[in-house]
């Protein structure tokens, strides 16, 4: 062939940039946690609650019992895979306020958002 190494029609290409490659990282995990996040509003669109679930009656757990639920939800679940009378949840309720009451639990007085922000140390 004419003294090179590389037939003519074979193109050098330099190796790719590793400032590209970070800008490309980002960008599929943006994609992911957008189609993560699409996929769970469509999944929690089918979501219904139960009307026999629901009571207005007095004495029916709402927030503040909600709220108790929500924290002792780690050892409720475990004494629940133990014995047939533990609950993790109230079940009928009065609907919304109980559930608000119930995340509030959990996320905050369980811990979940606290132990989220910590900041890792290099």
């Amino acid at each position: 062939m004419n003294g090179h190494p590389h037939p003519p029609t074979a193109a050098r290409r330099a190796p790719p940039s590793p400032i590209g490659r970070g800008k490309e990282r980002r960008s599929r995990e943006r994609v992911r946690a957008t189609a993560l996040l699409l996929t769970t509003l469509l999944l929690s669109a089918c979501a219904h609650q139960v009307d026999a679930g629901v009571s207005h009656a007095a004495g029916t757990p709402g927030f503040w019992w909600g709220l108790w639920h929500g924290f002792i939800f780690p050892w409720a679940w475990i004494g629940s895979l133990f014995s047939d009378d533990i609950a993790v949840y109230a079940v009928p309720n009065s609907g919304g306020w109980y559930d608000f009451g119930f995340f509030c639990g959990i996320t905050v007085l369980g811990g979940g958002s606290f132990f989220g922000s910590k900041r890792r140390r290099r």
